[in-house]
């Protein structure tokens, strides 16, 4: 579907042009025609496949087309699990409201508390926000949500991960009312959480759910080497990121400490390489994804931080120094890569530690994902092998089991019923023998 054969404003249509955006992916195409006609939506799709604007384009679209509840609330609340995510969208919804006489503002933690509380007198139509911040401004009373319009929930699995179920509910308690429309968007929807929240926050969902998050990804090459230690990781980074042709790489540690120990070791070969951590100050994070954004950096050694919803197009390869635990998180990561269409790689470094979560991704997955040797720089770990039992032990097994199936060292024990009674008939009394009589009364 063409992005002109949308039933929207044509300043928005324009604006889409602008960022060369001519045909609507398919996630967009399943959501956006529902979402106009003001139902509620639920949908999951894999990462890169254009979430952001299939909620931003109805949602800038109602605002422009009908009459606002309240002059002083916000009409449009998006939530975002990272400050990162939450940043990224409210720039993509910046552009679309500019020239619309439509207002943004971003409200996320780590910023000024005071200059927030003066963006929300200044009434802005649209806030970006992270959930934590949001149910602060709430309680304190700074922030109202009685005429809320639209409530968008972007990466919603992720902010159930990270604990902010109570601060989604409280959210969800401000702007309860019938005239709210509700967007839940999610890379998967196989969550018993993500379900369990959708029933209280939704009203007849549409749900769209297109592609499997655990199928292959067509546009990323992906391979897997042993390793033995971190010296042997760190040998075959360096190697790879060396070897490899590519624009700009992102590599996931397990550790704050190993994102800034990576970083300078791959500084020491030229490589340009910058870190992110999760405890650094907001305005740090920011300038750093700035500057790596811009290109001023190759590479980017981080957490799990960066694995969500950030749209990085200069990214053509991702490196897992260490397997995540979560098999999910594996998919998120990966997806930095090979987005809108484009090629992308990924490798990553599997050494003992990494095993069990390595074992646990491919049964996650729904296509064979091999570990194998580096050519050049061979490992002599090849994975744990499962103990079978022996045959004799088999055998044991066998003989302690009775006929029945039971085994004879378990006995099995009847539970009395004491609120049962028994008709057991007629019993005979059984009298008390009477006591020898003594000598003296014999006399008598």
């Amino acid at each position: 579907m063409l992005v002109t054969d949308l039933p929207v404003h044509h300043k928005i249509i324009a604006k889409l042009e602008n960022k060369n955006i001519a045909e609507l992916t398919e996630i967009q195409e399943k959501t956006i025609l529902p979402a106009l006609q003001g139902k509620d939506i639920i949908a999951s799709s894999k990462t890169g496949s254009g979430k952001t604007f299939a909620f931003l384009v109805p949602a800038i679209n109602r605002l422009m087309s009908q009459k606002a509840l309240s002059r002083q609330d916000p009409r449009a609340l998006i939530l975002a699990p990272t400050r990162e995510l939450a940043k990224q969208v409210f720039i993509e919804a910046k552009t679309l409201c500019s020239g619309l006489n439509l207002s943004c503002s971003l409200i996320v933690g780590g910023e000024n508390y005071n200059d927030q509380v003066k963006a929300l007198r200044r009434n802005p139509h649209v806030i970006v926000g992270t959930a934590g911040r949001i149910a602060d401004h709430l309680s304190d009373k700074s922030m109202f949500l009685n005429g809320l319009e639209l409530l968008i929930f972007d990466e919603a699995d992720r902010m159930l991960d990270l604990g902010f179920a109570p601060q989604l509910s409280m959210i969800n308690g401000f702007a309860n009312h019938r005239k709210r429309q509700t967007m839940m968007f999610s890379a998967t929807l196989d969550n018993v959480e993500l379900n369990h929240m959708t029933t209280k926050l939704t009203r007849s969902a549409v749900r769209v759910s297109v592609g499997d998050a655990t199928a292959e990804h067509g546009d990323i090459e992906q391979a897997c080497f042993f390793a033995d230690n971190i010296e042997h990781k760190d040998n075959l980074l360096r190697h790879e990121l060396s070897h490899r042709t590519f624009n700009q790489a992102i590599v996931f540690t397990a550790t704050r400490e190993d994102t800034d120990r990576l970083t300078a070791l791959l500084n020491q070969d030229n490589l340009e390489a910058i870190s992110l951590r999760g405890d650094l100050p907001q305005n740090k994070r920011a300038a750093i994804m700035s500057e790596f954004t811009r290109g001023q950096y190759s590479i980017l050694v981080t957490t799990d931080l960066a694995s969500r919803g950030l749209d990085l197009s200069k990214v053509g390869l991702v490196v897992n120094f260490d397997l995540p635990k979560n098999a999910d998180e594996y998919i998120h990561r990966i997806g930095r890569t090979g987005r809108a269409g484009q090629k992308g790689e990924a490798f990553s470094l599997v050494g003992p530690r990494d095993w069990k979560s390595f074992e646990a991704l491919k049964s996650h997955l729904q296509y064979a994902l091999a570990c194998d040797n580096h050519s050049e720089l061979p490992a002599r770990f090849s994975g744990f092998k499962v103990n079978k039992p022996s045959a004799d032990k088999a055998k044991k097994s066998k003989n302690n089991r009775s006929s029945d199936g039971q085994s004879t060292h378990q006995k099995i024990k009847k539970r009395v019923d004491t609120m049962e009674g028994k008709d057991i008939g007629m019993a005979p009394i059984k009298r008390r023998p009477r006591a020898i009589e003594s000598d003296d009364n014999d006399d008598e």
